[in-house]
């Protein structure tokens, strides 16, 4: 078959891709700008166009599959709909193969890529040989979001935006919490929860569900996974007993499961540390992907733990309006509280097809940082952001680069 992907630089159509080339079949796809992801596929042989117009769809296309983010009106969707071409959403292609596949499906607010990651290293270890498809970069998969595995089983993350999890036909799930997150989807938490209720109701009378609302777990199980856990955070310790709970369910020994979580590096822009050198001067670089409120939580209360005595710098790129208008009293309760020496917030991300020009108007990082009103905060460009910390960080400082826009870019330059 001949697949075209239209977003195909997004961390979920671009493993798909993968899938897909890895089955023989003929790959190509398009973005609007080119990034690392586009260059990774690029490199594997999958065609990639870099801007997006209807010259770039033929009628011996067998299959388009568009991000959730593409709209309506764009013009090779409109093409590949003239054309009478087969047109699905990632989730609906997606959803077919978890049909092929004993598929575990891992979904929440927060925490998805880490514990997906965590369940298919554990899974690899046992000999299982699973398919994965996961929403971050992993070492263990050559850097790739996507691995290609003979066994039965589909290891993939389950996001609700969109209600794209509605679509997947999982035999275990695992919820790691419900959040107050893509309201400008849900409008409602009482919408967010409905949804993960509904995907929740998809499981077979044979399949199981991971799910604790009090994240209350035996104390002897806690230790373990304290004992071998090199990620740091409490955050990760829950993502690592959710993995526990499944490996059991799977007949997985603790053993095997301890030891693959003992060897767990890490994942890209998750608490990702690397060591820099700033003219003369040796710092700590963390790339996170942290964006919502309570992520961002997390991430401070686990550098402040990793890092006691140090002084700690972030500059954090707020990820979308819409997500900023919605949780703004959240925001500012955050970074009212944080205990992190000097932070920067630069300009929303704007995130392309889930935007509002009127909230676009109503909020912005330099009202944020008026609402917070603390003298450690302050606003500026991404541009100002580096040649202010590059002039006044210290040796022996770490600096966190924060959100889940082009933020990361950053990291780069220190």
């Amino acid at each position: 078959m001949k697949i075209y992907l239209i977003g195909i630089g997004g961390i979920g159509v671009s493993a798909l891709a993968q899938y897909y080339l890895s089955r023989g079949h003929k790959v190509s796809g398009s973005d609007l700008v080119a990034s690392e992801i586009t260059d990774f596929l690029l490199n594997k042989g999958i065609a990639i166009n870099i801007g997006q117009t209807q010259s770039n769809i033929s009628n011996d296309i067998d299959l388009v599959v568009y991000s959730p983010a593409v709209t309506k009106d764009n013009p090779e969707y409109i093409k590949a709909k003239e054309l009478g071409i087969k047109l699905k959403t990632y989730p609906e292609a997606l959803g077919e193969l978890t049909k092929e596949y004993f598929t575990i499906a891992i979904s929440g607010s927060h925490g998805k890529s880490t514990t997906t990651a965590m369940i298919a290293l554990i899974l690899i270890k046992a000999g299982l040989d699973p398919t994965v498809i996961v929403g971050t970069k992993l070492k263990e998969f050559g850097g790739s979001n996507f691995r290609e595995g003979k066994g039965k089983y589909l290891v993939i993350e389950a996001c609700e935006y969109d209600s794209s999890f509605l679509h997947y036909a999982p035999k275990v799930i695992v919820v790691t919490n419900i959040d107050k997150e893509h309201l400008d989807y849900f409008k409602t938490f009482t919408n967010v929860k409905k949804a993960f209720k509904d995907f929740m109701n998809k499981l077979p009378k044979d399949g199981f569900l991971v799910f604790k609302k009090d994240n209350k777990y035996p104390a002897k199980d806690v230790k373990m996974i304290k004992n071998v856990l090199k990620v740091p955070g409490k955050h990760n310790i829950l993502n690592a007993l959710y993995t526990l709970q499944v490996s059991r369910n799977l007949e997985i020994t603790d053993e095997v499961a301890l030891k693959a979580l003992s060897e767990f590096k890490g994942t890209w822009r998750r608490f990702e540390i690397k060591e820099s050198v700033v003219g003369n001067k040796k710092i700590t670089v963390i790339s996170d992907y942290a964006h919502h409120p309570n992520e961002i939580l997390a991430t401070f209360q686990a550098v402040r733990e990793k890092y006691p005595d140090k002084k700690i710098w972030c500059v954090f790129q707020p990820h979308q309006h819409q997500r900023t208008f919605y949780l703004f009293n959240d925001f500012v309760k955050v970074f009212k509280k944080a205990k992190i020496d000097n932070i920067v917030i630069t300009d929303i991300y704007d995130v392309a097809g889930r935007e509002v020009k009127e909230i676009n108007r109503e909020v912005s990082s330099k009202i944020l940082v008026e609402k917070i009103k603390k003298k450690s905060v302050r606003y500026m460009s991404l541009q100002d952001s580096e040649t202010y910390v590059k002039e006044n960080i210290q040796s022996g400082d770490v600096l966190v680069v924060m959100g889940a826009g082009d933020v990361y870019m950053l990291v780069e330059k220190f």
